[in-house]
């Protein structure tokens, strides 16, 4: 184990490694919770007709059994410290935008994940993904980012009742007096502090001390026994294979353009993370990560494995540095978050205590995170500054991340045409310049 895991030459331990894998896991525990409530749509009481609910019990256990998976899968093969799990904003998409918002049946919508991934992996294996990735502008990769963070963060201000419709303004401040408001704004000040003061996991505290702050003033229902924190892990059965079952039903213009972006999204989560991770940890060498194809295969098949189970895209995590900062140095230190994520099955009880108002803190802090791209973005430059605002602001406004996506994409190169930098724009982006005005014509 030693020997394979290289830990001598890493100047590492079991010991170290042992802690770097359990910081991560606590880091990013919080998905446990919040992708069941995220994409069984615990937070809108009341569905259109004709779409129905993901079983919330088998997506938990989907969630546990594809982190551990693709940690395990990473750690293995790629030897790195990252972590995985569904992502965030992607899994948003799949209930907010894909079910809630087309329509599509949530069979579906994980035929559609499978694609993305099955893509991901051929993209990998041959080389492709890399063109891909550089013929996108970087402006627009931290518009995307940036613009996800405001989705999921107008997602939990939704679900906390912080924000409500109202039919003169469209949104409106809610009822700060309700007691269950009033417990969700709790959570987002705890875990403020806790983030601000630099506490590991600080995310997942903040879901633990709100929920424990909603049974002492009678919220929440509070356990009466062992049964309700630990019991049998949830059976699989109402979403295992069902991706497998309707991957007949992908072949439209809507679901072309719903895996494409998955497949950008998922992009971008994991070069990014991947990136920032092994700078972290001093793996990088003259700019490029050794063993990149296997962290990226890693990544796509994890992706593959979730949506068979019946959960949307797993992706690689940032929360990975938490376990690098705890000394985490090679694949062992997933290895062992792996073995976490799947202790975590036991606790399939808590999922009724973990209510809306306990994961809106998370989804508003995770937004806050995503959002810090912003920066990276050259506003002074209008033909940028144009399809970029387009893309960050259009996802919450029009509850759609594909259509921010999608609005970004046809702008840019008209205003980078316009600007006279025409040589600029890689013949791919006229490809999906065109793929996204169909887009808007089938919408239509």
């Amino acid at each position: 184990m030693k020997k394979y895991f290289r830990f001598e030459e890493l100047g590492t331990n079991f010991r170290t490694e042992f802690i770097a894998g359990l910081t991560t896991f606590l880091a990013m525990a919080y998905i446990l919770f919040v992708n069941p409530a995220t994409l069984a749509l615990v937070g809108v009481e009341e569905l259109p007709e004709g779409v129905t609910r993901i079983d919330q019990g088998a997506v938990f256990t989907a969630t546990a059994l594809a982190a551990a998976v693709g940690s395990l899968i990473m750690g293995v093969l790629a030897k790195y410290p990252i972590a995985l799990a569904p992502g965030m904003g992607l899994n948003a998409f799949f209930a907010y935008t894909v079910v809630l918002g087309y329509g599509i049946p949530w069979e579906t919508a994980l035929a559609g994940v499978l694609a993305s991934g099955l893509i991901f992996i051929v993209l990998t294996l041959t080389g492709l993904r890399e063109k891909i990735i550089n013929a996108i502008p970087g402006n627009l990769k931290m518009a995307v980012g940036a613009g996800i963070g405001l989705f999921i963060a107008f997602i939990g201000f939704q679900n906390s009742g912080i924000v409500v419709g109202n039919p003169d303004t469209v949104v409106a401040l809610g009822d700060l007096t309700n007691a269950n408001t009033l417990l969700a704004i709790f959570g987002v000040v705890v875990t403020v502090v806790l983030l601000a003061s630099n506490v590991k996991g600080g995310v997942f505290y903040g879901m633990i001390i709100t929920a424990i702050a909603g049974m002492v003033v009678g919220l929440i229902a509070p356990p009466t026994g062992i049964d309700d924190v630990v019991g049998p892990v949830p059976s699989l059965a109402p979403t295992f294979g069902q991706a497998f079952a309707h991957f007949g039903d992908i072949f439209t213009i809507q679901m072309l353009v719903v895996i494409l972006t998955f497949l950008f999204v998922d992009f971008f989560d994991t070069a990014g993370t991947i990136v920032a991770v092994a700078t972290k940890a001093g793996f990088m060498k003259d700019n490029k990560l050794p063993r990149a194809g296997k962290a990226l295969f890693s990544d796509s098949a994890a992706t593959v494995v979730g949506a068979a189970l019946g959960t949307s895209t797993t992706t690689s995590y940032v929360e990975s540095t938490t376990g690098v900062s705890a000394g985490g140095r090679t694949g062992f230190a997933s290895v062992v978050t792996a073995g976490f994520f799947l202790l975590a099955l036991l606790f399939s009880p808590l999922l009724g205590i973990i209510t809306a108002e306990v994961t809106a803190p998370a989804l508003i802090i995770v937004g806050v995170l995503m959002c810090t791209t912003l920066r990276d973005i050259e506003w002074d430059k209008f033909e940028i500054a144009v399809p970029a605002f387009f893309t960050v602001i259009a996802m919450p406004l029009t509850y759609s991340i594909a259509t921010g996506i999608a609005i970004g994409f046809v702008f840019y190169p008209i205003t980078m045409l316009i600007k006279g930098r025409a040589k600029e724009i890689h013949p791919i982006m006229y490809f999906l310049f065109i793929i996204f005005i169909l887009y808007f014509v089938f919408l239509s």
